[in-house]
């Protein structure tokens, strides 16, 4: 161990120098570790803002009687907007809702249409050389009674509603009647029943307090184009039973119908339905035409082997006055 000369004598002398004050001191090293040096000669700094309190937000402002009735009024007015809003939603539902109720019992209304408007057509389809008139005069009574029963029904359920809204609900049902009034109409004159005169039938309801159903266009060219399917049916059957001519006739009608129509679908607005029945027509017309075609050609060949005593006409072959 080192001996400790003169230590007592430094010691001695250190107590001899006065103190320094220690607050000076700490209180400059604070305020430099605190702030940062600035450049700007003059520039006060800011002082710290007071620390929050112990729960970590401001302290909250005391409640007055002027903050309690805004309050109030705030809440009153956003309640009375609620109720506001409810109302205007309760209304719209009560709108859709009922709309809706319409829309099904159209949907209905107009499966009862489809259903006895086939019927009518199953019955012109019983049609023969015997009992035309009879056959036809049925169908009549069973179309009217469409008409009067279930077309009246769709008609009161379409009154005091925009009609366009629901066309979608009930124009099938509509097409097939504007289908069975046409294949009527033609079995009995040949022609093609128009458009007015099927709106003027409809005025004829049973009912004078309601307005009555006025058929448009297109759903009028869309029953129309179905029309083609029965009559390639009916001809196929009046050929069956020899009525050529007859068959011959409906193919010249649908041939008609469908070069008409060729010229107007192109200029339709909504023609994509117009266009998907127009291919069914012209492979109805395809359907007639070969079987017209067929039994001509086959009659011409086979009329000396069905036993006529008549001569055989060979004017098919370009040679009318060939010499046996």
């Amino acid at each position: 161990m080192l001996p400790l000369r003169g230590c007592h004598r430094r010691l001695s002398c250190l107590r001899s120098f006065p103190l320094l004050p220690t607050t000076t001191t700490t209180s400059t090293s604070t305020s430099m570790a605190a702030a940062p040096h600035s450049s700007q000669p003059g520039k006060t700094l800011r002082a710290n803002p007071p620390p929050p309190s112990s729960a970590g937000s401001a302290p909250k402002r005391s409640r007055t009687m002027a903050t309690d009735a805004a309050a109030t009024a705030t809440a009153h007015l956003a309640s009375a907007g609620s109720s506001v809003m409810k109302a205007e939603f309760a209304k719209h539902a009560e709108y859709l809702n009922t709309l809706n109720d319409k829309r099904e019992r159209l949907v209905k209304a107009s499966r009862d249409v489809t259903m006895n408007s086939k019927k009518v057509i199953f019955q012109v389809h019983r049609i023969s050389k015997s009992n035309k008139d009879e056959v036809l005069s049925k169908a009549e009574n069973d179309l009217a009674v469409v008409v009067n029963q279930y077309i009246g029904k769709l008609v009161k359920e379409l009154q005091g509603t925009d009609f366009w809204k629901l066309r979608r609900a009930y124009t099938f049902g509509v097409q097939e009647y504007v289908e069975a009034a046409t294949f009527c109409r033609f079995c009995k004159t040949g022609t093609l029943l128009s458009l007015a005169e099927i709106n003027d039938s409809l005025l004829v309801l049973s009912d004078k307090s309601v307005e009555p159903l006025q058929i448009n266009v297109l759903d009028y060219l869309l029953g129309v184009a179905d029309l083609s399917g029965e009559l390639m049916r009916l001809a196929i059957g009046r050929i069956s039973d020899g009525e050529v001519e007859y068959a011959k006739n409906i193919c010249a009608f649908v041939r008609d119908i469908y070069r008409e129509l060729t010229l107007v679908v192109p200029l339709m607005d909504e023609n994509s339905e117009m266009k998907k029945k127009m291919e069914v027509m012209l492979q109805s017309v395809v359907k007639i035409e070969n079987a017209c075609f067929s039994v001509h050609v086959r009659g011409s060949e086979y009329i000396p082997l069905l036993g006529s005593s008549a001569d055989p006409d060979y004017s098919f072959f370009g040679a009318s006055d060939y010499d046996q």
